[in-house]
């Protein structure tokens, strides 16, 4: 303990801390108590686990009253009320956002320079090669580019 200006001051974690020491415990469950021993470092990632679950639970609980509060004359039961603000409003509350996924087909065209050894150029395929050697991807997060198909290549020998 440290002493500031007159007050005392406790350290924030003890001097013999150990996280690994064994603890017993008493738990209940349907009416029968056991009491396993853990380290102290698993009870508290329960603990944290407990804590966690209570917050989401508050936080739910706080979703599932503004649906409630809408569920009334003034709210979404009006006749002016449209189906789509409804959903907007329910959309909103929950922190979800409705998508819909489509199939895009596309025509890429590409330029590639390629220096070829000279013993392959009588044989060189260009489609193949494309085919081989092109990859198609996209950073947005919800696109997935799932095949890519080479139709045509041509050369310019000059």
């Amino acid at each position: 303990m440290e002493e500031t200006f007159g007050a005392t001051v406790t350290p924030m974690v003890p001097e013999n801390y150990n996280a690994n020491t064994l603890v017993t415990y008493k738990s209940i469950n349907d009416g029968e108590a056991t009491y396993p021993t853990i380290k102290v470092n698993e009870l508290e990632y329960r603990l944290d686990q407990v804590r966690y679950t209570e917050n989401q639970l508050k936080i739910n609980a706080g979703k599932i009253s503004q649906i409630i509060d809408n569920l009334s004359a003034d709210g979404w039961y009006n006749p002016n009320y449209d189906k789509s603000e409804v959903l907007n409003d329910l959309c909103e509350i929950l922190g979800h956002e409705p998508k819909q996924s489509v199939r895009i087909t596309a025509t890429v065209t590409v330029e590639v320079d390629y220096d070829i050894p000279l013993e392959e150029v009588e044989d060189f395929d260009a489609r193949d090669f494309i085919q081989e050697n092109l990859s198609i991807d996209s950073w947005h997060g919800d696109v997935s580019v799932d095949s890519f198909d080479v139709c045509d290549a041509d050369v310019d020998w000059s």
